[in-house]
């Protein structure tokens, strides 16, 4: 398992009964977790609860005032997380082990310039860790306000000068212009939803949209490539599917092939909460 266990300013402090109990910063949010398939420890006291509706969606219960939004640290990266409507925060900390293994592929790399192709970039926490490692990044999202969010991420971190494109695009419609334009990365990462809407109200199905994305993404890999990274959070698609994907569309490319879950360690009672899975494809 891939797990991302360096956090000191975020810790997931216990799981069950469908919900997990987090801090992040000197905030503790209770939220929904469809693996938390065990009980919880009693007495869970939080600073706010998402509590679903029955008729979909949700909302927050606040236990006390708090701000709208506020910063964590990973390391020497700073982001702003906020409560949102669809109970996520804005960063997805079990990510934080992908962070580090790009980052120790882009500084050991040896490139003048190590280009990266950021798919499905969310609020760029990715996007700010390779950043800060020296890569020029091209961060692409089909939503705007999560763009934006992006950007205040990347100036949270005082990166914001860096070498870092801001994209609202479809992914394969983005992917396939950067064909014509002869582009080519030397990393290239995406982490695609289960399903989802592009800017054009294009309909995106992981099962059927996603190997068609990775081999035509596989075309912008540059001759001096060094890493492929697929993320997924849909539990229907393990992660030997994931290597697969990697292996089929990579095939005559040679390098290193690995795929396993992703986890959180939790602090009350010792255990792990699985958080998707992961591929990697790297060149040393």
């Amino acid at each position: 398992m891939f797990l991302a266990s360096d956090w000191l300013s975020y810790e997931l402090i216990d799981v069950g009964g469908g919900e997990k109990l987090e801090r992040w910063g000197d905030v503790t949010l209770l939220r929904p977790e469809p693996q938390g398939v065990w009980p919880m420890q009693k007495n869970s006291k939080c600073d706010a609860h998402y509590i679903r509706s029955s008729s979909g969606g949700g909302n927050w219960a606040y236990k006390k005032e708090l701000p709208e939004s506020w910063k964590i640290d990973y390391k020497d990266l700073t982001f702003i997380v906020r409560p949102t409507g669809f109970k996520h925060t804005g960063l997805f900390p079990e990510q934080a082990v992908n962070w580090d293994w790009m980052r120790d592929i882009v500084k050991n790399s040896g490139l003048n310039e190590f280009r990266v192709l950021n798919l499905f970039a969310y609020t760029g926490g990715a996007t700010c860790a390779l950043a800060a490692a020296g890569a020029s990044v091209v961060h692409v999202d089909a939503a705007k306000g999560i763009t934006s969010w992006a950007k205040s991420n990347l100036e949270a971190c005082g990166l914001a000068e860096r070498p870092v494109r801001f994209i609202v695009d479809d992914a394969m419609k983005f992917v396939q212009r950067e064909q014509r334009r002869q582009r080519t990365y030397h990393g290239i990462l995406m982490d695609p939803p289960s399903y989802g809407r592009g800017p054009g109200g294009e309909m995106w199905k992981i099962e059927e949209n996603l190997f068609p994305l990775v081999r035509e993404c596989i075309k912008l890999l540059d001759d001096d490539a060094r890493f492929f990274l697929l993320n997924s959070y849909t539990t229907g698609l393990a992660p030997t599917a994931i290597e697969n994907v990697l292996k089929v569309a990579l095939d005559g490319r040679g390098g290193n092939f690995c795929a396993e879950e992703v986890g959180l360690p939790i602090t009350r009672g010792s255990l792990v909460l699985p958080c998707g899975a992961s591929g990697r494809w790297w060149v040393k």
